[in-house]
């Protein structure tokens, strides 16, 4: 029989072989912290290497769920509220898992308690946590749960979500240390993202200037300088849509010169008032305004018309000094995240020096047109001083000289010619009187009285119809023809107010320097069926006496479309 000791009762054998045990376990286990540690660090030089922000979140979450054996992980961003998330990158779904769940949580449940109080949470069973309240349909299983804030500096960037430990287990002490250390390296990666970002969009926004000076002093037209501001800003902020809007008549409303991106056509030539939209708030604060969701915002009702594909917007005025020269308005597609103040700061920068631009290639149009007029000062003043005054002495000396000559024929030419000559010096007189003339004011403009009349009836039709202008309606419609059209308009918009019974009404005002249209829409009760009144008929007249036709529409579920179309000329 083998020797026993006498202390412990065990045979020298066994303890030996507990001891090794012992020490096989412990090495084990340092091998395994060794695992561990390595593969933190290696993480830690994977996610530190990257300056797209995106793959860095994309890294954070990789690397977490491979350093804790996690089947699924993600990382919530959370918004600029503060309460909801805004963002989430998830690991460990297929992409159709994710189509079948649906929309990404937004911050309830087990993943707002984190957000709320941003301190690591272990969980063996997330059905045992209070605030627990289930998965939406779809969603695969998860028992065990590890969460750690992410902090950037001092501000909570987003949480880190493990759940579901691989084999069984649960997450343990270490794991959540080992996460906790991932955490801080990945605050200061994304904050070396974020910085780069910064200086990358910055960058970015200096070019654009830099191309709007040069597109100016190159002798690009206005309408070049304000297209160019709105591609950039729409290229450097991601956004969907872009439109300029610039002050008409007296301010009261908002015309969309220039719009970029989708459904532009239908937005081209809107008037919007000042009241009651996003431009126009931008423009009466001089002071940058957003929404979360314009179609969801009640203080937005005109800028643009619902839509489902767009979400985030932004407005900011262009120029601030004097007052705003017009409104720049952004907006993101649906799902895009909501403007931030690190994002608006340099747009607002952008738009001042976009202003600047504006107000020189004013300057610049200005100075051409003072430069025309003096021109034809100078060429009416040469007229008057030296052709007329030698067309004038040329008659007189030929009908002096008539009185000599005794031939019928020769005296009848020679009186003809005086004729002539008389004839051409009224003729030049005119062109000087042309020359030396002043257009009106803008006041009096089609287009400014247009979004006037459309004002003025907001009075009795208790609300403001829309106004979409488009063409060269100023310079091609001949005073007669816009007199026509807004006397039909404001005949149009009267029997909407009398008879409609309308809570919508659009007027659209076209060009293609051939005819030009009138459209009035309205949401009414339609048109009796016997459409009686000197109102319509006197509009059908007007259509006629120029050439051209009226046409009412009006659809079995309601509402009234009038089309008054003439041609600018006489054919």
């Amino acid at each position: 029989m083998g020797n026993v000791d006498e202390g412990t009762g065990q045979s020298p054998q066994l303890r030996l072989d507990e001891l090794l045990e012992e020490l096989q376990g412990r090495l084990d286990a340092a091998r395994g912290t060794r695992d561990q540690v390595r593969g933190l660090l290696e993480a830690v030089l994977s996610v530190g290497r990257e300056l797209d922000l995106e793959q860095v979140l994309r890294n954070i979450v990789e690397a977490a769920a491979v350093l804790v054996k996690a089947e699924y992980a993600a990382l919530g961003v959370i918004g600029p509220d503060g309460e909801r998330l805004a963002e989430f990158v998830t690991v460990g779904f297929t992409p159709e898992q994710i189509t079948a769940i649906g929309a990404y949580p937004s911050g309830h449940g087990i993943l707002g308690v984190l957000i709320r109080d941003p301190h690591p949470l272990r969980l063996p069973r997330i059905s045992d946590h209070p605030s627990s309240y289930g998965f939406p349909p779809n969603h695969p299983p998860m028992d065990s749960f590890l969460g750690v804030p992410i902090r950037v500096r001092d501000h909570v960037f987003g949480n880190l979500y493990l759940t579901e430990k691989r084999g069984g287990g649960q997450f343990d002490a270490e794991d959540e240390s080992v996460l906790a250390t991932l955490a801080v390296a990945a605050g200061v990666a994304i904050d070396n993202a974020r910085l780069y970002e910064e200086s990358r969009r910055r960058e970015r926004w200096l070019q654009a200037n830099a191309e709007i000076t040069h597109t100016l002093m190159a002798g690009s037209p206005r309408s070049a300088v304000i297209s160019l501001i709105a591609e950039r800003a729409k290229e450097i902020t991601g956004a969907e849509l872009a439109l300029v809007a610039l002050p008409v008549d007296d301010a009261a409303a908002l015309s969309v010169e220039l719009v970029i991106g989708r459904d532009a056509p239908a937005l081209r030539g809107l008037v919007v008032p000042v009241e009651g939209s996003l431009v126009g708030a931008a423009f009466s604060s001089a002071k940058p305004v957003t929404s979360e969701n314009i179609n969801l915002d009640e203080a937005v009702r005109t800028d643009v018309p619902r839509n489902d594909r767009l979400e985030a917007a932004v407005a900011v005025p262009i120029g601030t000094g004097d007052g705003p020269r017009g409104v720049l308005l952004l907006v993101r597609a649906a799902g895009g995240t909501a403007f931030t103040a690190d994002e608006i700061e340099p747009l607002l920068g952008f738009a001042g020096q976009s202003a600047v631009a504006m107000e020189l290639a004013e300057r610049r149009t200005d100075a051409e047109q003072i430069a025309l007029l003096e021109d034809r000062d100078r060429i009416a003043r040469d007229l008057h001083d030296l052709a007329i005054q030698r067309l004038f002495a040329t008659g007189m000396t030929l009908q002096s000289a008539g009185r000599f000559i005794e031939h019928p024929e020769a005296s009848e030419r020679v009186r003809r010619a005086v004729d002539d000559l008389d004839e051409t010096i009224k003729i030049i007189r005119s062109t000087i009187f042309g020359l030396r003339s002043r257009e009106t004011g803008a006041e009096h403009t089609l287009r400014a009285r247009t979004v006037r009349a459309a004002s003025d009836a907001s009075a009795v039709l208790g609300f403001t119809p829309s106004v979409r202008m488009e063409g060269l309606l100023d310079t091609q419609v001949p005073r007669e023809v816009a007199d026509h059209a807004m006397a039909v308009l404001a005949e149009s918009l009267s029997n909407v107010a009398k008879h409609a019974h309308a809570t919508r009404a659009q007027v659209a005002l076209e060009t293609d320097g051939r005819h030009v249209v009138l459209t009035t829409t309205d949401n009414g009760v339609g048109l009796p069926a016997r459409r009686t009144g000197n109102g319509l008929r006197n509009m059908r007249e007007r259509a006629l006496q120029l050439g051209g036709d009226m046409e009412l529409v009006c659809p079995p579920d309601g509402g009234t479309t009038l089309v008054w179309q003439v041609p600018v000329k006489a054919e």
